[in-house]
């Protein structure tokens, strides 16, 4: 079997870290005005973004940026000054929605690897064929292609690489083919602004143009999320995946999402990944694993079952389900932990760090950390941050950098069973 790359969503510079020390393979990433997630492209400056860069080829690992939105006219001679940007910044790929995006790049990047946004909607072998002739060496499959459409184009055109998300979020539309956003909220989604109206509760109403009556629907006071697509979730499939030999690189969305999040999927996907190829596959405990974040409910969207075939795509009831667990504190250095809910003395906290990473158990005047049943654990006999000042408890928001017990693999979080 062919081993996939693990592509993880990179917002900023924490987040790309994260995704690295969690074991992706590959990051993707954008600064400047021409992404589908203009809000993380605003969360790097052009030194993070080179910084970025540099430390994720330092891990031996391949950096892609997003040009994937659609330009209007005004925008092309700006597109032409970024795609040098990033070609003299040395990103080993540019992902791009549009044909003529695609000539810009191998002129201003020639050095640079094309790889077609899924918003291209590729879903057979005759146009990622001919996405492939005019330079592109990966296509981002449409999410709405099936498997068996994807092995049929990794036979048309072997040396096409094909790549397929994995995990995140699912658009109600199709491949992103949305105005709703522009419509309501003046905000163009194909070019970086979706406002998530999907996302919104609405209430139905049925009128009689006869009589002028108008009657609604929908009797619950909330309204419905009638276009509230559940989160995509491959997990259990990875292993059915990577025997196609067809997929070259799983990719999971979410850019915008929390560091947690970044931590947990890249997690999950790199242990299913590794199983899989060693033949120790055992979906419950990556289903277990995505299972603590909060999420709209998880689907397998259309790569292995057809949509008429199902009725469970969408979550009806509310935007959003909270996890099994709750993140409580972040430590960047391994030192000091910053406050993402409650921390308070005497409470025991999971330790979820990297995979094969060392942790010491200890018992000293901070608290003490202790492993039970195959997890380590964390709990604070005082809360102090580095001036030596004491807390009683402290909550989401406290700046504070409380102190470590003893020192803990780099973005280590603590979190907790809800």
């Amino acid at each position: 079997m062919k081993k996939p790359e693990l592509l993880a969503p990179a917002g900023n510079l924490t987040k790309l870290k994260i995704a690295l020390a969690y074991g992706a393979d590959a990051v993707y990433a954008s600064v400047g005005s021409f992404s589908l997630r203009q809000r993380s492209a605003r969360e790097f400056t052009i030194e993070t973004f080179t910084e970025g860069i540099k430390l994720a080829h330092k891990k031996g690992a391949k950096f892609y940026a997003t040009v994937n939105g659609f330009p209007v006219n005004v925008q092309i001679e700006n597109i032409k000054k970024h795609l040098k940007m990033l070609g003299d910044l040395g990103v080993d790929g540019i992902i791009i929605a549009t044909p003529g995006v695609i000539n810009l790049a191998k002129e201003f990047a020639p050095n640079a690897q094309i790889h077609l946004s899924t918003q291209a909607n590729v879903m057979n072998y005759l146009d990622a064929n001919i996405y492939h002739q005019m330079g592109a060496s990966r296509i981002v499959a449409a999410r709405e292609m099936n498997l068996k459409d994807a092995v049929k184009i990794k036979e048309m055109v072997p040396n096409l690489e094909i790549e397929i998300f994995i995990h995140g979020s699912m658009c109600f539309a199709y491949s992103g083919r949305c105005l709703i956003s522009a419509v309501q909220s003046g905000r163009f989604s194909n070019r970086g602004a979706c406002a998530n109206d999907c996302r919104f509760n609405y209430e139905l109403y049925a009128k009689n143009e006869e009589k002028g009556t108008l009657f609604r629907i929908e009797e619950d006071s909330s309204g419905t999320y009638i276009m509230n697509s559940k989160d995509l979730n491959l997990s259990s499939y990875v292993e059915q995946i990577i025997k196609t030999n067809a997929i070259d690189s799983f990719k999971i969305e979410g850019r915008t999402k929390s560091e947690y999040y970044v931590a947990c999927t890249t997690n999950a996907y790199r242990m299913a990944i590794d199983d899989a190829m060693a033949g120790k596959f055992d979906a419950s405990i990556y289903e277990k694993e995505l299972a603590t974040l909060n999420n709209r409910g998880f689907t397998d969207g259309y790569l292995v079952s057809r949509p008429f075939e199902k009725n469970s795509t969408q979550n009806l009831d509310e935007v959003l389900e909270q996890g099994t667990h709750k993140t409580h504190a972040i430590t960047e250095d391994g030192l000091s932990f910053k406050s993402k809910g409650m921390l308070k003395k005497g409470v025991s906290y999971e330790i979820f760090a990297p995979q094969n990473a060392e942790i010491l158990e200890v018992d000293n005047e901070i608290g003490r950390i202790y492993k039970q049943n195959s997890k380590f654990w964390l709990e604070f006999k005082s809360l102090k941050n580095e001036n030596a000042k004491e807390f009683d408890e402290v909550h989401s928001g406290n700046l504070n950098a409380i102190l470590s017990p003893a020192k803990l693999p780099e973005f280590s979080f603590l979190r907790k069973e809800n």
